[in-house]
């Protein structure tokens, strides 16, 4: 069943083998794109239905070997609803708060991607006004400046949450970066299009030269859905058919 979306496309009412194979697809990218870390970093996608399960990667699973039927189903007690694997424990002290405390976060990804990963780094480190993709990105970060390690303690997933806000993208000090959205589509998309104008940021400052930043009177002011504007749908199903044809075993 489909219904009409806000650019006059369809909006589709996916089932959960769809939302499987969707958030399988993009753990796939991930992995081409460089931005996961050996079998760290965890992506999760609420089911539907009006319960507390959602979808997330199992301990022990390489990004490359992720297919739609391994993903793990969990509540938010963290009981294993289907799957064979274990869930890592930093998983779940950050996703199911997330999930509980942001009814909007339909999907949280956490990576460590380098471009956003090395700002983190950086004292103050923020992302400029430079590339126009900052334009549309900017408004929608929250930056956790806080050093509280891996995320072994009970509590931190409410911290995270508490920090994000009503933000879809948060970059974590001397970690990675957190996105969020109501769809896998909306949260993968942002985060790439942020991944790459921090890339860009870093190349230019690398130069040694000052940046060129842009006039604030440009900004989008872009808040809720990431795909009300941008083509996120569009986006991850070019991909999917990249890897329907090159990676076919992440839809079984």
């Amino acid at each position: 069943m489909n219904s009409i979306a806000p650019d006059g496309g369809t909006l589709r009412v996916a089932t959960e083998w769809e939302l499987r194979r969707d958030l399988a697809a993009v753990f796939r990218l991930a992995y081409r794109m460089r931005m996961n870390v050996g079998i760290g970093n965890h992506f999760s996608l609420m089911l539907p239905g009006g319960d507390d399960r959602f979808l997330v990667n199992g301990r022990g699973l390489l990004f490359q070997e992720i297919t739609a039927s391994n993903l793990l189903a969990v509540g938010f007690d963290g009981t294993v609803h289907a799957g064979k694997h274990q869930v890592r424990k930093v998983a779940w002290n950050i996703h199911a708060p997330i999930h509980a405390c942001n009814p909007q976060a339909k999907c949280v990804i956490h990576l460590h991607p380098p471009a956003i990963t090395a700002l983190a780094l950086l004292e103050g480190g923020r992302l400029a006004l430079a590339h126009h993709d900052n334009l549309i990105v900017n408004d929608r970060v929250a930056y956790d400046d806080a050093m509280t390690g891996p995320a072994l303690m009970d509590g931190e997933g409410e911290r995270l949450a508490g920090v994000l806000g009503d933000k879809t993208i948060m970059v974590m000090a001397n970690h990675g970066v957190l996105a969020v959205g109501p769809t896998v589509e909306d949260a993968f998309h942002e985060l790439t299009v942020a991944e790459w104008a921090c890339e860009m940021q870093l190349k230019a400052m690398a130069t040694g030269q000052k940046l060129r930043e842009q006039p604030e009177a440009l900004r989008w002011r872009m808040t809720g859905r990431w795909g009300d504007t941008l083509d996120s749908r569009l986006y991850l199903d070019a991909w999917r058919r990249v890897l329907d044809k090159e990676e076919p075993d992440y839809a079984q």
